[in-house]
Parts: structure tokens; C-alpha cells; sequence
């Protein structure tokens, strides 16, 4: 390797590295619970510009331009002239996604540019943050022509402190929103969903005191239900500042008072009534300081683990449950809309679902608040699918910080259970080295939930089915992912195999399940007919009540047909993943109610 070529290699990684420290820089600590804080609504028509070659980021050499699309100029185009227009060109709703809005954007991958203009008045002694709850996937953010700051990671929120950015009077809101696939990004390059690209959550502008209540945890103490752990952290790091949190209707009142970081907590006693799938509970909850008040509604739960059991408030349960994207029923599109939400949780309840796995990524906040109220647990996960680039320190650094950020935004949800840190990953040192930080960070940062991922099987032989992973030393739950009837043979053999997993820790089917056309029959061992997803259905469940006597849950894969760019097969898959119990359209198949039934029954 010549001496230039390698000096280029150095300066690219170099660059590589100095842009994530940019983005780890750029972020701000995340404001919890942003929908209960004094906020306005960004959403709404926002103009944009389709920018394949990032004509407006790179300059003719492909340097990063000073004056870029984000500076938004005003010019007559006459005597003096520019080559972009945002006044002029045409719109699209934020939130949404860019693939479903236009047809020419349908496969569309790269940056497109959103600009929303809005109007605002200081107030004397406030902060203000923009808080975007989703964007897909690399995100830069410009206010007023400066750089607000960036984000990476389509699934998770992020908030950026504009506080000196913003003027009184018209505001210019730049956006450069770029969603190509890249081997080194979380997901990776290669991932069975849609890539739906856009500003696909709301945009928010808060305004918060100078000194306000950054985050907040009130939850049972890990292994008590009758004790409330209380945690509180300021955005000023300072010493003596009185935190107050009360539940009224638990008449409790407790003050607590910061160290030097800002961080405050306390233990009180108290018997609330347990969050459950049957008595959802949420109770009224303030916090409060000197100069910030936020309130919430907040569930209390306990959830453990005892030999393969899982138990909620001190019983073992059942997970009856079914996995589920974040892609709208009927319009096929990015999730956008609290009807969206409900129309799939609607359908996780007919089944008979008491928790859903919300896969393979975060989904969005009002999912999973909604959820909590109508009585299902939930499974989180970040997006660590399938192969990614195990060894490169910045590819652990993004996923560590979607993991802290899906914490963040949920910990106080009492349905959330599952902190899920990966998806059918491959086994190697490397891979082992990265996912076992992550399940180590994770209990760290939140003691009070379970730890899980979804496995691959390890088969003993062709007919003894068992998962042999050395990640399961670091998992409450051993998940796995099981397709015999599908990818393993045909429904034929779910009769022969038994399976033989010897961990002492409750075992989960993540995933099972297979493709059917809504609509198309034929015989029961045809494949993509009803009948045979049905008949898989039928076969499964009884392996599992015949042969799998301690399985704790289930999520077949998956509530409804959904879109996928891998699955290409003509009038049968058409861009659509067909194992759904429910068709792209609503219509419900004969597996539909195979799982119904059996979940009446238990």
C-alpha cells in the first residue's frame, strides 16, 4: 500500500471518528416525559427538496460547504441567484415518511431537506430545545442558518438545546434528513423491514426554565413491593436543590435534595395497587422544584424471574403475545398517527395478547404509553439485527447510546419488561464482547426490568432443537427465534423434533410463523396458502403444550403483513413479508384465529 493511499485511509477514519464525537457532542442529555412539558407543535406541511447528491451539504470537491441549503437564503434569482428554493418547492406532512408520501420516492434512498418556517416570542428566563421523537436516519439539524446540532439512529428521540439560536419573530427550521443504508450504521445495510425515510415522528419546540427536571425514575425497589425508589436529576449540576415528588392518591409526599451532580433520591414507603394486563393501574404523579413542575401517570409493577418462570407481582405468567412493526394498518406507511397505534393494539387485544413485542426497534412514545393503558406488556428492543460491525468502537458507541435513549424516553413505563438488546446475531468473541456490554450497561442503568435478546437456534441434530449461546449467561430470558415449518423443512416435521435447552432461566419464543397470501387456499401442506400457516400454527402450539411444557410466552411472528424490500417473490410477496396473522389490509387469516383460540384456552 503506497504511503498515500494509506495517509487517505488514516484521514478517512479520522474524519469517521471526528463526525461521531460531532454527533456525541452535538447531543443533548434527553428531556423525559416531553409531551407533559410547556411545548408547541412543529408538525404540520414542511417544504422539502430531494438532494441525491447532496448538492446542498458538499461543495464541487465534496467538502462539507459554509454555505449549504441550510442557510436558506432569500435572493430575488435575478440579479442574484441560488440554485434551491424552499419557498417554491413542494411540501409533504411531518410526521410521516417520504416513500409512501410520493410514488417517485418510493424506493428513494439518500438526503432530502425539510424546511418548516415558525414564528416565536422569548420569554425572559427560558430555554428552548427541539425535540424530534424520531427521524430516519442520519439527522442535521440548522436553525436560522447555524447548525443546531445531528443525531444517528432512525427509532430514537433526540433533543438539541437552540436556545441561542432562536430569534423573535420568523424562524427558518432546516432539516437534512438522509436514509441510506451503510454497513456500519445500527441496523446495518441488511435488515427484513422497510427503510422508511423522513422526519417519521413529531418535531416539538419546548420551553423549559433555565434550571428544569431533566429526568425522573419513580418505580418499586428491585425485589419489594411496598418500597418506591425516587430519583430525580436536575440540569444544573448543584448541590442543595430541593426535588419534591408527590402521589396524591397514595398520599405520598417525599422532598429530596440534589448532591453536586444535580442527582437526588430517596425510598418511601407505600402499597400501591399493581400495574397489571388485568387492572392496567396508573396513578397521578408530580415532580416538582423551585422553578420546574412536571407530572405523569405511573404504574407500579414488580417483574422477576424464578427458575423458568417469569412472575408479575409475585405469580407466574403466561406472555401471550404477538410481534409487531411499527407500520400502519391498511396504508402500509411509517406509524404516524395515535389511531395508527390503536388499530394495532386493538388487534394484539382480539387475539388475546396480554404483551407484544414491539420489534425490531424502538417504536414510538405514545405506542407504548397506550399500550400501558390498555393492559399490554411490552418487549423493547434497539435495532442490533442481524450482522453488524462487531469490532468498530463507533458502531458500539451508537448502539449504546439507542439504548440509553430507549431507556430513557420508557423507564418509568410499568408495562415495559424487556429491555431486548439484539436480534438473530451471529456467534463470534467479538460479537459476544459487544452484546454483553450492552446487557451489562442495561442492568446498570435500570435494574428493574428484564434482560433478553432474541437468539438463533443450536441445534443437537437435525431433530434436537436447543440454543447453545454464551449469551445467555447475560440474559434473564433465553429468546429464540424457531421456524421449523417454514425455513426448517415443512409442517411435516414440527411432529418429529423435540427440543432439549438446558438453561435454568425462563425460555421465550421470540418468533415462529409463516407466509401466507390473505385470500389464497388450497391444501393444508400448500405453502403460502391460509391453510398451510393455519396447519403451522396448529402444529406449533400443540409442540409447545405437548413437548415444551416450560416455555414462558410467546410472540409468533407477526401481526399483520408488512413491507420489505427482501421479499420479492411476484403475486405472492410483492415487497410485502406474508407471515402475518392479519393481511396488509386488515383482513384476518385462518391463523388468526388458531392463535385466538389457544389463547383462550390458556
Amino acid at each position: 500500500m503506497t504511503f498515500k493511499r494509506t495517509a487517505l485511509l488514516l484521514a478517512v477514519l479520522f474524519i469517521s471518528l471526528l463526525s461521531f464525537a460531532q454527533t456525541a457532542k452535538d447531543a443533548r442529555p434527553l428531556l423525559q416525559n416531553v409531551y407533559g412539558r410547556a411545548h408547541s407543535s412543529l408538525n404540520g406541511y414542511w417544504n422539502y427538496l430531494v438532494d441525491p447528491l447532496e448538492t446542498g451539504y458538499y461543495d464541487y470537491r465534496r467538502r462539507p460547504t459554509s454555505d449549504g441549503f441550510f442557510k436558506d437564503h432569500q435572493v430575488d434569482n435575478i440579479k442574484t441567484y441560488k440554485e434551491y428554493d424552499f419557498d417554491t418547492s413542494p411540501v409533504m406532512p411531518v410526521p410521516g415518511d417520504w416513500n409512501t408520501f410520493a410514488d417517485n420516492l418510493f424506493l428513494y434512498e439518500g438526503t432530502l431537506w425539510f424546511r418548516r418556517q415558525f414564528q416565536y416570542v422569548p420569554k425572559a428566563g427560558t430555554r428552548v430545545y427541539l425535540y424530534f421523537a424520531g427521524a430516519n436516519y442520519d439527522t442535521k439539524v440548522y436553525l436560522n442558518g447555524e447548525k443546531a446540532g445531528e443525531h444517528e439512529g432512525g427509532y430514537t428521540p433526540f433533543n438539541l438545546d437552540v436556545t441561542d439560536l432562536v430569534k423573535p419573530g420568523r424562524n427558518s427550521l432546516v432539516v437534512k434528513v438522509d436514509d441510506k443504508r451503510r454497513a456500519d450504521a445500527v441496523p446495518t445495510n441488511n435488515f427484513d423491514w422497510f427503510n422508511y425515510g423522513g422526519i417519521t415522528r413529531d418535531v416539538l419546540l419546548v420551553e423549559l426554565p433555565q434550571t428544569f427536571i431533566q429526568s425522573y425514575k419513580v418505580q418499586l425497589k428491585k425485589g419489594s413491593d411496598n418500597v418506591l425508589e425516587m430519583k430525580a436529576w436536575m440540569s444544573g449540576k448543584q448541590a442543595g436543590q430541593k426535588v419534591e415528588i408527590e402521589i396524591p392518591e397514595l398520599k405520598v409526599k417525599r422532598s429530596l435534595v440534589t448532591d453536586a451532580t444535580g442527582y437526588a433520591s430517596a425510598e418511601v414507603k407505600a402499597t400501591p395497587k399493581l400495574w397489571s394486563p388485568e387492572n392496567p393501574k396508573l396513578y397521578a404523579v408530580k415532580i416538582s422544584s423551585a422553578t420546574d413542575a412536571v407530572t405523569d401517570e405511573l404504574g407500579f409493577r414488580t417483574i422477576e424471574t424464578r427458575g423458568r418462570e417469569i412472575w408479575l407481582n409475585g405469580k407466574s405468567i403466561f406472555l401471550k403475545g404477538i410481534s409487531i412493526h411499527e407500520e400502519a394498518a391498511f396504508r402500509n406507511g411509517r406509524v404516524f398517527s395515535a389511531e395508527e397505534d390503536l388499530t394495532l393494539l386493538s388487534w394484539a387485544k382480539e387475539l388475546g395478547c396480554n404483551y407484544v413485542r414491539l420489534a425490531h426497534y424502538p417504536h414510538n412514545e405514545q405506542m407504548v404509553r397506550l399500550a400501558e393503558k390498555m393492559g399490554l406488556l411490552v418487549w423493547s428492543e434497539i435495532p442490533v439485527y442481524w450482522t453488524i460491525h462487531w469490532e468498530k468502537d463507533y458502531v458500539f458507541e451508537n448502539a449504546l447510546n439507542q439504548l440509553d435513549e430507549m431507556i430513557e424516553r420508557d423507564q418509568n413505563r410499568a408495562n415495559v419488561f424487556v429491555w431486548s438488546i439484539a436480534n438473530e446475531t451471529p456467534h463470534g468473541d467479538a460479537r459476544d464482547k459487544f452484546l454483553s456490554s450492552l446487557a451489562r450497561h442495561a442492568r446498570e442503568k435500570d435494574d428493574t426490568r428484564l434482560i433478553s435478546m432474541a437468539m438463533e437456534r443450536n441445534d443437537k441434530s437435525k431433530e434436537v432443537l436447543s440454543i447453545r449461546d454464551n449469551m445467555s449467561q447475560y440474559v434473564d430470558i433465553v429468546s429464540v427465534n424457531q421456524y421449523v415449518g417454514w425455513y426448517d423443512g415443512l409442517n411435516e416435521k414440527i411432529d418429529r423434533v423435540r427440543w432439549e435447552v438446558d438453561y435454568d432461566k425462563p425460555l421465550m419464543i421470540s418468533e415462529f410463523g409463516g407466509g401466507a397470501v390473505a385470500g389464497y387456499h388450497g391444501e393444508a401442506n400448500q405453502i403460502w396458502t391460509e391453510e398451510y400457516q393455519a396447519e403451522l400454527y396448529r402444529k406449533t402450539l400443540k409442540m409447545i403444550d405437548e413437548r415444551m411444557g416450560y416455555v414462558a410466552g410467546i410472540s409468533p411472528w407477526v401481526l399483520k403483513d408488512f413491507r420489505s424490500s427482501r421479499r420479492l417473490l411476484p403475486n405472492i410477496q410483492d415487497g410485502f413479508n406474508r407471515k402475518g396473522v392479519i393481511s396488509d389490509r386488515g383482513l384476518r387469516k385462518q391463523a388468526f384465529y388458531v392463535l385466538r383460540d389457544w389463547y383462550s384456552s390458556r
